[in-house]
């Protein structure tokens, strides 16, 4: 028979959620950032090569 797991608390569900939403927000910069570097030519970043399977 299966057994309820214990309730999470609201602190460490609202911590969780927090450090999710810090993460994309971090992202979000990070990609600005390397936009406004490339627009500006400031930036050395070389998008990689396109890589292809071509197993077939």
């Amino acid at each position: 028979m299966a057994v309820p797991k214990k309730k999470t608390s609201k602190s460490k569900r609202d911590k969780r959620k927090a450090t999710w939403k810090h993460k994309a927000v971090q992202q979000a910069q990070k990609a600005l950032s390397l936009g406004k570097s490339i627009l500006t030519k400031r930036s050395s970043f070389v998008y990689p090569p396109d890589q292809e399977d071509d197993e077939e």
